[in-house]
């Protein structure tokens, strides 16, 4: 046994540099969630219908992130192999790719959002109050949109030019400033006008023009990818191929996963007040809890990355194999959090009594979820990407949760089945598809150098 530890994680380099990568993104991952945690927790002390519609009217922008994210998943997978084979001047227009697709995605969001946001709301509620609260934040918030897949992409690609730590910076003095922002102008604070949901909007939007002022300041430094006209206009038709085939499947799995949950959140909300205000809590401690398996994820995705455009196969595939295992002991680590935090929520959250109820539930099943969350994250996001293997979520994602978690929720929340057993199926996906991941991550797919 100890022979066996020692194995696989002995090796302290390795070790010291995965936690080097995963520590900063988790902290970085977890403030940003926690943004969304003051919003649900400031907003909630004022009126729990508040909360609900800044929750749900926030799933615009999880769709949008869903989207900028796979772009820029596309820099990472193919920029950590570059940076492995020590070719910056691809990396670096990579960047540029990134940068412009991301720059028009964000446009489009910002015109739905900020012109048709009724339509919008009308997807995720069908309580007028609840649309009206939503409409007043997407209308402010919708400038933030405008900067969001900018900045993204700064960030993406310090991550994988080795500088983390100052990605991390960035992001939490962002989220620290959001929060300040938050408190002052959804309560009155100071001098500051009460504005409540529109002063989360308003918060989120001048949160996003400090973090895009720092990365583009932080990038005219030296050793920092920075893009310049000519990148921007440069065009390599094997770079935009080979982007094409890491971006778009992983923006067809991110847009069946982003709608997928989007569409849990739609349930839960026509289920009624209790049943959203619930998931819109549950749902906040998840995204902090997943905090952690997301960092390890992206470090996963570099060190490995970096191995396999280096040529080197057979490092990148025992790294594949210590991070697989580190990844079932941090969802086990996750569940204990997650019924730790239960009795903390209902000590500090005001809510009726069939609302407290419903979180209990909730709380319980995703203790049971956290499990499958962890492994899949790391394991098809981190691992299965880094080589190229993508498709396999796709595929993973249309049986598990389109052919039975979605229409399995659908029908308990149009038949008004309880609400813990929809939600319990919103659940079922992640949990019971390790046993096919694990079987496809034994085939080593996932094992290949994609440089040119």
């Amino acid at each position: 046994m100890a022979g066996t530890l020692r194995k696989w994680f002995g090796d302290r380099a390795f070790l010291k540099r995965l936690m080097r990568i995963t520590l900063p993104i988790s902290l970085q991952s977890f403030m940003l969630a926690a943004v969304a945690a003051a919003d649900s927790f400031m907003l909630g002390s004022l009126d729990s219908r508040m909360m609900s519609a800044v929750s749900q009217a926030a799933q615009v922008q999880f769709i949008q992130n869903m989207i900028l994210s796979s772009v820029v998943s596309g820099c990472t997978i193919l920029g950590a192999q570059y940076w492995g084979k020590g070719d910056k001047q691809t990396v670096k227009d990579i960047f540029c790719v990134t940068l412009r697709l991301n720059a028009l995605i964000s446009v489009i969001f910002f015109i739905a959002c900020r012109f048709f946001p009724r339509a919008l709301m009308t997807i995720f509620t069908n309580e007028p109050k609840l649309q009206d609260f939503g409409i007043e934040y997407l209308k402010i918030a919708a400038w933030s949109y405008l900067l969001t897949g900018v900045s993204q992409c700064y960030l993406g690609v310090m991550k994988v030019s080795e500088h983390p730590r100052e990605a991390a910076n960035i992001s939490i003095f962002a989220v620290i400033l959001n929060i300040i922002l938050n408190a002052l102008l959804i309560f009155g604070m100071a001098f500051f006008p009460r504005m409540e949901a529109r002063g989360a909007a308003l918060a989120t939007v001048i949160a996003r023009v400090a973090e895009l002022a720092l990365c583009v300041m932080l990038s005219l430094r030296k050793g920092y990818m920075r893009p310049s006209v000519k990148s921007l206009m440069r065009f390599h038709r094997y770079i935009a191929k080979d982007f094409a085939s890491c971006v778009l499947p992983v923006l067809s799995a991110s847009l069946l996963w982003g709608a997928g949950f989007t569409s849990y959140t739609a349930f839960m909300g026509h289920m009624g007040k209790a049943a959203a205000a619930a998931n819109a809590i549950a749902a906040v401690v998840r995204d902090l809890v997943c905090c952690m398996c997301n960092g390890v994820a992206a470090a996963a995705g570099i060190i490995i990355g970096n191995a396999l455009g280096a040529g080197k196969l057979s490092d990148g595939k025992l790294y594949g194999d210590r991070i697989m295992r580190l990844s079932f002991f941090i969802g086990g680590l996750s569940t204990l959090i997650m019924f730790a935090l239960t009795p903390l929520l209902l000590t500090f959250i005001q809510l009726d009594s069939e609302a407290r109820r419903y979180l209990i539930l909730m709380m319980l099943i995703m203790g049971v979820y956290m499990i499958g969350r962890c492994v899949n994250t790391v394991v098809i996001n981190g691992i299965f990407y880094c080589g190229g293997d993508i498709i396999f979520d796709t595929i993973s994602l249309i049986a598990a949760m389109w052919c039975l978690a979605v229409p399995l929720a659908f029908i308990g929340t149009h038949f008004k089945w309880p609400v813990p057993l929809v939600y319990a199926f919103t659940c079922l996906d992640e949990v019971g598809k390790i046993p096919w991941v694990m079987a496809h991550y034994r085939k080593y797919k996932w094992v290949k150098d994609l440089t040119r």
